[in-house]
Order: C-alpha cells, then sequence, then structure tokens
C-alpha cells in the first residue's frame, strides 16, 4: 500500500512532489520578474493628450504630455496625469496577475 501514496513513504513522496513544484514556480517567478521589468506598459487620459508609461512591475518610465493638455490648465493637465498613472497602474496589475496565474496554472499550489 506503500506505493499508492499511503504511509511514510507516500507522504514523502508527496512532499518531493509539491519541494518540486515550489522550485519551479521560484525559477518561474525570477524570469517573470525579469520579463516584467523589461516591458513597457502605457496608460492614458481619456481624451488621449497625456501618457503615461510604465514598467510591468510598475516602475514609473516617463510621461507625455500634449501641448493640447497643457493648453487646459494646470486642474485640467493634473487629473489627466492622475488619470494616465491610474490606467498605467491598473493595466500593469492586471499584467502582474495574469502572468501569476499562467505561471502557476496546473500546480495546484494552495493559496494561489
Amino acid at each position: 500500500m506503500a506505493g499508492r501514496g499511503f504511509g511514510p513513504l507516500g507522504k514523502m513522496r508527496e512532499l518531493a512532489e509539491a519541494f518540486k513544484k515550489a522550485q519551479q514556480v521560484q525559477q518561474g517567478a525570477q524570469q517573470l520578474q525579469e520579463q516584467l521589468e523589461q516591458m513597457e506598459i502605457e496608460g492614458q487620459s481619456a481624451d488621449g493628450l497625456v501618457k503615461v508609461v510604465v514598467s510591468g512591475n510598475q516602475e514609473p518610465r516617463r510621461v507625455e504630455i500634449g501641448s493640447d493638455a497643457l493648453a487646459q490648465g494646470a486642474e485640467a493637465l493634473s487629473e489627466s496625469v492622475t488619470m494616465a498613472m491610474k490606467d498605467a497602474y491598473n493595466k500593469s496589475t492586471e499584467t502582474m496577475r495574469e502572468r501569476m496565474e499562467e505561471l502557476t496554472s496546473g500546480l495546484n499550489l494552495p493559496g494561489l
């Protein structure tokens, strides 16, 4: 019966398999981290006059402000920048979530 996952040998096999899966996830997470660092994700204001670019890790890269956005005044410009930042943040968060789901799919790891 030990060959069917019962008893001490079965538990050791389960533990070894869980450890192997954890190593796979760790290696995949390191690769994913490197990929996210290289990505550029763009968010923009509703009118498209302000663009914010962040990495896949949400590190700010640059802000692009169109000349028409400047003509709208400081308050409107501030709102546009904030909107573009939120858009970039949401897109990068969604990208990270999707990539993590891909990484952990089929591993049946509790809590993920």
